[in-house]
């Protein structure tokens, strides 16, 4: 299937590991342009090789977007650099280490921030172009949390501000959809379940209690396993393909029949 997207400048946040990582290498195959965007710069220029580096187009920014002002510099900096940003996947957040339901509201606002205001900064300066040549593909990582709350039955723990920062987040996707979806800018998400990820939570629960973790995948999900990046990757590409043209503020879950 030719999704009508060679040659497109992509934009991935979070972008040298996990999920990010594994979209941009479905993008690259694609024949995109990668600008990818992650704190460790080892990790970047390992992914750079793999891709083709700027022989094939690509370059990346080794910068924490959580830093003052820091999605702003970064998006016009990609500006200054290229002629257009066609495609943006928002895959950085997390929970950071927030579980504490009765946490500061600080601590909800770093999370919030992480999840969420990142990407509405980011967006506020990408999406004017955007509009202005009538083609534009905005997809959100969100989380299946952002449904159901995440888990909070012990021993397997929660996390309430990334849960509801992702509810946020998936709001802000139809809301930005809505407005944009004349324009053939369409914004969407992805809600992936657990997925396993080297060195995050999971993969270390899975080596220090295994017994623990197969509990929780039999009693919380249907398919009995963890989810893999490379099962996300395929419907981000759908989204920012041509054929995403009637997907405006779509938010599609893809968790392995989250229990």
């Amino acid at each position: 299937m030719d999704l009508g997207i060679k040659n497109k400048r992509v934009v991935i946040t979070g972008g040298s590991r996990g999920i990010g990582a594994e979209i941009a290498r479905h993008f690259a195959k694609e024949g995109c342009r990668l600008s990818l965007i992650a704190r460790n710069r080892k990790n970047l220029e390992s992914m750079m090789d793999e891709v083709g580096g700027a022989r094939e187009g690509h370059d990346f920014l080794d910068l924490d977007l959580r830093g003052r002002n820091t999605p702003n510099k970064a998006v016009n900096k990609l500006l200054s650099k290229h002629e257009s940003i066609d495609i943006v996947v928002h895959n950085v957040g997390g929970g950071l280490g927030v579980k504490n339901p009765l946490a500061e509201a600080k601590d909800w606002y770093e999370v919030w921030k992480f999840n969420v205001g990142i990407a509405i900064e980011m967006n506020r300066v990408l999406i004017p172009p955007m509009k202005k040549k009538r083609w534009g593909r905005i997809i959100h990582i969100s989380s299946i949390s952002a449904v159901t709350g995440g888990t909070m039955i012990k021993p397997y723990g929660g996390a309430p501000a990334y849960s509801c920062a992702k509810a946020y987040l998936n709001m802000y996707t139809k809301v930005i959809g809505r407005e944009l979806a004349k324009d053939n800018v369409i914004v969407s998400a992805v809600m992936p379940g657990t997925i396993l990820s080297k060195g995050k939570h999971w993969d270390k629960m899975r080596k220090k209690n295994p017994e623990m973790v197969e509990k929780y995948l039999e009693q919380y999900h249907a398919i009995e396993r963890f989810g893999r990046a490379e099962e996300i990757a395929p419907f981000v590409l759908v989204l920012a393909s041509e054929y995403s043209t009637f997907a405006a503020g779509s938010i599609l879950p893809v968790d392995g029949g989250i229990l």
